[in-house]
């Protein structure tokens, strides 16, 4: 039996949030993908990790639309075998993934597999140079029929449903552009996709190191897949672990790992931090009414990550050059931990290039 401390220090020391220096090389949640969503995105998330951060060699980084859409950062020399592993498992994934987009394709009796690889065709030819992505959207929808189109609006204009762009992206061999807002798109020097990702970059294997123990459904939520096909590529090299009352299954590799206690740290997590993104959120944070102020419909806050649970919610206001941080406690903090709180919002503040005008505590 594995309680949820255990799951929780677990997924601590799995994704190197207790570490205190590491590289790209060996920084293990890369091999998933990192999501570059917000000011404190993916490099935030690496920093948190040990790496630094401050200046990511473009040669060593890439920045793709992968899984859900989102873009994600990985390692430049894995871009073949994330391309391979982020392909849709079966054409049912397909439009899984791709939402009601699927349905116009469907009708039209056109495979969701086959449509992907129409517009990635055309995506290629198209961003022969960088090209921001309205103007590459506004070109497709020059060229493809009907069944890849919507009109928006809006913007009061026809455009291509937006999940068949951004997973077509990978297929056509393009990258985004970093720091740029809207997204400019450029080719990938030297793509070609792997025939096999390997297990490393497998995705269920991927989650299962990660943000396990866990089972088929979570790792479906995770990846908008039906979960037919995932338990049709569950890894054989598994073993059950009961989690309160429920079987999760866990890499036979990682089964003692749950049994070490986790260490003293606090962190504050990005809201799309990894460490977040796991699709059992009552493992994460069992009250319903906190888990609702975490994860709301709009605006996401960072959390408070101490000693290996999730203590409260924090957010950031940044006025000029100085930034202010406001922490949402769920319980009362010691001063040893409120001390390590502040301790971390002076990082983040320096990963910002701001001085830390204060620390907010709101109990």
């Amino acid at each position: 039996m594995v309680d949820r401390r255990q799951v929780m220090s677990f997924r601590v020391r799995a994704q190197q949030l207790d570490r205190v220096e590491g590289t790209l090389a060996d920084t293990a949640v890369l091999d998933l993908g990192v999501q570059d969503t917000g000011p404190d995105g993916a490099r935030w998330a690496l920093a948190l990790r040990g790496v630094d951060a401050s200046a990511l060699p473009d040669d060593e980084v890439v920045l793709l639309w992968t899984v859900r859409g989102a873009p994600h950062l990985y390692r430049r020399a894995d871009v073949g075998r994330v391309a391979a592993a982020v392909e849709p498992f079966t054409d049912a994934d397909a439009g899984k993934r791709i939402y009601d987009a699927a349905k116009p394709l469907k009708a039209a009796g056109i495979g969701i597999v086959a449509a992907l690889d129409e517009v990635a065709g055309r995506m290629r030819a198209i961003v022969a140079e960088p090209t921001v992505k309205g103007d590459v959207s506004a070109r497709l929808a020059a060229l493809l029929p009907e069944p890849y189109l919507r009109f928006c609006r809006p913007c009061q204009a026809t455009h291509l449903f937006e999940m068949p762009f951004r997973l077509a992206a990978v297929r056509a061999g393009l990258e985004l552009t970093p720091g740029t807002s809207p997204p400019v798109l450029r080719r990938i020097p030297g793509f070609r996709r792997a025939a096999d990702p390997g297990d490393r970059f497998d995705l269920v294997r991927a989650y299962l190191r990660l943000l396990g123990p866990a089972t088929p459904k979570h790792v479906a939520d995770y990846l908008d897949a039906p979960v037919k096909d995932v338990r049709a590529r569950w890894p054989q090299d598994v073993v059950e672990v009961p989690v309160d009352g429920e079987t999760r299954w866990l890499l036979a590799e990682d089964e003692t790992a749950t049994a070490t206690a986790g260490g003293t740290v606090t962190r504050l997590l990005g809201p799309y931090d990894l460490f977040l993104q796991a699709k059992d959120r009552a493992t994460l944070v069992p009250d319903p009414a906190r888990a609702k102020e975490l994860w709301p419909v709009l605006g996401r806050p960072g959390a408070v990550l101490v000693d290996g649970d999730l203590v409260g919610t924090w957010r950031p206001r940044k006025s000029g050059a100085k930034l202010t941080v406001a922490v949402q406690p769920w319980q009362k903090l010691p001063d040893s931990r409120r001390r390590a709180v502040v301790e971390q919002a002076e990082r983040l503040a320096a990963h910002r290039s701001a001085a830390l005008a204060g620390v907010e505590f709101a109990d």
